[in-house]
């Protein structure tokens, strides 16, 4: 299948929206990159290069930033959302779609007010478009730089996800379809909040066992809370679930990770999302996780226990003794 003179936008100008237009225009196409900030657009074209959240990989011609969203959406079959999982509502609320148009939602987190994810949002927004979720192990610079990785495209439509998944599959990416949508989804979102928590055990200079059995027990609780949810378990043991958590959770290259680094170091979360420069999403995500624990009535330790952490409302050494103090014996 050929999508040479197709037009595709991608919403959001960080480095993850970039990656995304970068691979997509590799087949010629005109891919059009909006972001909401005009100064960043206005910086893209000069420099025909993201310098701030992107730098080393020059925009081909045929990736045309704009300001102007009703620019970017004009005649485009699909449309790539990757701003944070909080704007999805903003911006698909603005937006006037293609009537055929595919949205593909590369945004990974859980709006903190609805609790709803992204492709919840999208089809309130925009009802009786194909949406189709993007997510697995796909750190921004790696993939810009042709790193070989893989993703899967997950809808309730099958014909859509198959038609995303050639769209996007290039010698370097390896694109893979599901029929959970809502797993492939909240893997994406839980994950960061499980990245937070080992770049915590990192940052306090606990070793390979701490975190491996943060992460395996923080796995067992995205599947649980995705199981209740609606999602397939085993979804959560494939590339969206057990595979974006290895890439977030062991990369310095991963925002959440560095967030919980530098908790683990000292550092307030204030001065760390100021480094940082760029939307964390499993800070608001753990809070979205903690309240769905309530509200389904679910023991979720590791999750609740970062959102209490970053809260203020206990320390990275106390957040861990609380993982860890002795305990009644358990089946795994």
């Amino acid at each position: 299948m050929s999508f040479e003179h197709s037009e595709v936008a991608v919403l959001g100008a960080g480095s993850w929206g970039t990656a995304l237009a970068l691979l997509l225009a590799q087949d010629g196409g005109v891919v059009r990159l909006w972001d909401r900030t005009p100064e960043q657009i206005a910086a893209l074209i000069a420099a025909r290069e993201n310098k701030r959240y992107l730098p080393g990989h020059p925009l081909p011609a045929n990736l045309q930033p704009t300001e102007s969203l009703s620019e970017a959406l004009l005649g485009a079959s699909c449309v790539v959302v990757a701003v944070p999982s909080a704007a999805v509502d903003m911006v698909l609320g603005r937006a006037t779609l293609t009537p055929s148009a595919d949205i593909v939602l590369a945004s990974k987190g859980l709006d903190p007010e609805t609790l709803e994810l992204p492709a919840d949002v999208a089809l309130r927004c925009a009802p009786g478009h194909p949406v189709i979720a993007l997510s697995g192990p796909n750190l921004a610079r790696e993939v810009a730089a042709g790193v070989p990785t893989a993703a899967v495209a997950a809808s309730d439509d099958a014909a859509a996800a198959r038609r995303i998944a050639e769209r996007f599959n290039r010698p370097t990416f390896r694109t893979y379809v599901s029929d959970d949508r809502t797993g492939v989804e909240l893997g994406g979102a839980v994950k960061n909040v499980l990245a937070i928590a080992g770049g915590v055990a990192d940052g306090l200079g606990y070793g390979d066992n701490t975190k491996a059995a943060l992460m395996t027990r923080g796995l067992g609780e995205m599947a649980r809370l995705g199981v209740a949810l609606g999602g397939k378990r085993e979804t959560f043991y494939g590339l969206a679930g057990v595979g974006d958590l290895m890439a977030t959770a062991a990369s310095r290259l991963s925002r959440n990770w560095r967030v919980g680094h530098g908790l683990g170091q000292g550092k307030t979360l204030a001065a760390i999302l100021a480094e940082l420069g760029q939307v964390a999403e499993g800070v608001p995500t753990a809070q979205a996780v903690a309240r769905l624990a309530e509200k389904l009535s679910l023991s979720l330790p590791v999750c609740c226990t970062v959102a209490d952490l970053l809260a203020g409302r206990i320390s990275p050494h106390d957040g861990v003794a609380r993982l860890t103090e002795n305990r009644s014996a358990k089946t795994e």
